[in-house]
């Protein structure tokens, strides 16, 4: 048995076009377009590169994009006006800091200054606590996309056992949380949790989300589990060079799972897709309007 490989690539195109479907009939019945406003701080060149990519895609659904690049020493008070600025626009939907800031800058303070209906991102504490109590959030991206890869998979979650390994707030606790709204018995494991290969055995879904490459191996697995990789590596090649694996020894697992998240391939293309379907649902919401199904967890 080898494991089926889930196509994050081939989903997030769909995910995008039904985006992109739902934006052109937002257009026309309502005159309305959604926007996303993207801050990035400072020269970071992963941080770059993201913000193209986000901006090139949120045009090609139709949306408008406002970028606003400032320089690294951007001053707090600075960044809070802009932000003040784009909560107060009414063509922003929705609005993300890129992360991570400069050192200078308290990222919880500039993160809680979005108002939380326009926080496509989900990070806004008062989106956390929505979340945390089953109520409409804006949910963080890449845990929606998970959960959208595992729905498609699976079907109904209800009753699975998952572990959850990794307790970021980024991904680890909000995954958890969309795992118990969807009626998954649920673990999170960490660095700290004894017997980790023991207790990630007995899941039906693995979601590794801890930033340490290759760390889950085949003998973890429960065989026809579905494991989802978050995980971004970069190690070095024998032959020199560098490539990119996930948190899972995708070589030894896949033969053992049921299906499997390739890195790269897998997860990240959803993440970016589902921060468009936050934009739009963000868009909807603020309008009054309803939120297209499926865009949502």
């Amino acid at each position: 048995m080898t494991a089926q490989i889930i196509d994050g690539k081939a989903r997030a195109a769909a995910l995008r076009a039904d985006i992109a479907t739902h934006v052109a009939r937002l257009s026309q019945d309502h005159g309305v377009t959604p926007g996303l406003a993207v801050v990035l701080v400072g020269e970071d060149p992963a941080s770059q590169v993201y913000v193209r990519s986000k901006g090139r895609q949120t045009v090609e659904a139709g949306m408008e994009s406002f970028e606003h690049k400032l320089p690294a020493d951007t001053s707090e008070d600075a960044l809070l006006a802009l932000i003040d600025d784009l909560n107060k626009d009414p063509q922003v939907h929705g609005i993300l800091v890129q992360l991570p800031l400069p050192d200078h800058l308290d990222s919880d303070l500039v993160i809680n200054a979005i108002d939380p209906a326009k926080d496509v991102d989900g990070f806004h504490i008062s989106n956390v606590g929505l979340l945390g109590t089953g109520q409409d959030a804006m949910v963080p991206c890449t845990p929606l996309g998970c959960l959208m890869l595992l729905r498609e998979t699976l079907g109904d979650l209800s009753g699975m056992d998952a572990v959850v390994i990794g307790r970021s707030n980024i991904v680890g606790k909000p995954m958890a949380h969309l795992l118990l709204g969807d009626s998954c018995t649920v673990t999170i494991a960490h660095s700290r949790t004894r017997d980790l290969p023991a207790r990630v055995a007995a899941a039906d879904i693995v979601v590794a989300a801890v930033g340490r490459p290759q760390m889950v191996k085949g003998d973890w697995i429960k065989p026809g589990a579905t494991v989802i990789d978050v995980g971004i590596n970069r190690i070095d090649k024998p032959e020199g060079g560098t490539r990119l694996v996930g948190d899972v020894d995708f070589d030894s697992v896949a033969p053992v799972a049921g299906a499997i998240t390739p890195v790269p391939g897998g997860v990240g293309p959803m993440t970016i897709a589902c921060l468009l379907a936050n934009t739009l649902t963000a868009c909807c919401r603020i309008h009054g309007l309803p939120v297209p199904e499926g865009l949502t967890a």
